[in-house]
C-alpha cells in the first residue's frame, strides 16, 4: 500500500510534525504516514538528501515523500513536485533531490504554485504545515500531479564532490555522512572500488593520516573497539569502530579525507 513519508529537521520536542500529520489526515483520512526521521541536523540539506536517497527505493509504488529541510522557507525559493518512477517527492528546490536525481529517471517535474490547495492562512515560516502537507494529502487522494502547478525545466542540485581516481592506482574520497552509530559513510561506492587494479583486498583504507587496513566484510571482523573499513548497507565504503563510534574515535566529520591505495 502506498504511503506518505515525512523527513524533516523539526526534531521531536515541538508541535511541528504533529501539525503536518493533522493537515494530511484532514485531506486523506486513511493515509498511512511513515516517519523517516525528524532528526536531520538543522538546515543540513546534504544530510537530508542522503537519507532521502536511502529510503526511496524501498517504498511501495505510489508513495508520496515530503522532505522539509528548508533554510529558505518564506523566501523566493520554489517548492517542487518531482516524480521518479512511480513515486512523488515534495521538496524545496535547494538540492534535497540531488541523490535521487542522480540515481533515478525523472519522469515529471513541476513547481507547486496552486494556492487553492494550501491551508487558508499560509505562514511564512511553516510551509511544511501549510503547503507541503495539504498538497501531499490531495495527491494521495488521487489528484493529478498537473494540478499542483506548471512544468519546470530546471532543478537545484548540490555540488557534491565525486571521488577521484588516483594515477598511482587508488581513490580519494570524503566522509559524506555520519550515522547514529558514528559510522563514517563515504562518497566512494562499491562499484568505484571494483575498478581498482588488483581488487579491493590489495588496497588499504586511510582516514586522514591513519591507516585503517583493508576492506572487510562486517563489523565483527575486528575485535570490539577496533577500527574496520567495509561496504555498508548503502553500498558505500564506510569506516566504523566495532561497538563504538568512529566519528569520536577518529575525530572525523563530513569532509574528512578518505584514501584507498
Amino acid at each position: 500500500m502506498a504511503a506518505i513519508t515525512l523527513l524533516t529537521d523539526f526534531g521531536q520536542a515541538d508541535h511541528y510534525v504533529a501539525c503536518m500529520k493533522g493537515v494530511i489526515l484532514q485531506r486523506a483520512p486513511t493515509a498511512q504516514i511513515i516517519d523517516v526521521t525528524h532528526m536531520i541536523r538543522p538546515q543540513d540539506v546534504v544530510h537530508g538528501a542522503f537519507v532521502l536517497r536511502q529510503v526511496f527505493e524501498y517504498c511501495p509504488p505510489g508513495t508520496i515523500h515530503i522532505a522539509v529541510i528548508d533554510p529558505g522557507v518564506g523566501s523566493r525559493r520554489r517548492i517542487m513536485a518531482a516524480r521518479y518512477g512511480s513515486q512523488t517527492i515534495l521538496a524545496p528546490d535547494n538540492g534535497l533531490l540531488t541523490f535521487i536525481h542522480r540515481d533515478f529517471v525523472l519522469e515529471e517535474l513541476r513547481v507547486v504554485e496552486n494556492s487553492r490547495l494550501y491551508e487558508n492562512d499560509v505562514s511564512n515560516t511553516f510551509h511544511g504545515r501549510d503547503i507541503f502537507a495539504p498538497v501531499a494529502g490531495h495527491l494521495w487522494q488521487g489528484m493529478l500531479m498537473e494540478k499542483v502547478g506548471p512544468l519546470a525545466r530546471e532543478l537545484e542540485l548540490l555540488n557534491i564532490d565525486r571521488p577521484q581516481m588516483l594515477e598511482q592506482g587508488g581513490v580519494e574520497g570524503k566522509v559524506l555522512y555520519i550515522d547514529h552509530f558514528g559510522n563514517l559513510i563515504t562518497n566512494i561506492s562499491e562499484g568505484e572500488l571494483g575498478k581498482l587494479r588488483g581488487g579491493i583486498q590489495r588496497h588499504g583504507v586511510s582516514v586522514g593520516p591513519l591507516r585503517v587496513g583493508t576492506v572487510r566484510t562486517t563489523y565483527s571482523d575486528v575485535r570490539p573497539g577496533e577500527i574496520v573499513a567495509l561496504i555498508g548497507s548503502t553500498g558505500m565504503l564506510e569506516v566504523a569502530v566495532n561497538q563504538g563510534s568512529a566519528a569520536k574515535h577518529l575525530q572525523a566529520s563530513p569532509g574528512t579525507i578518505i584514501l584507498v591505495r
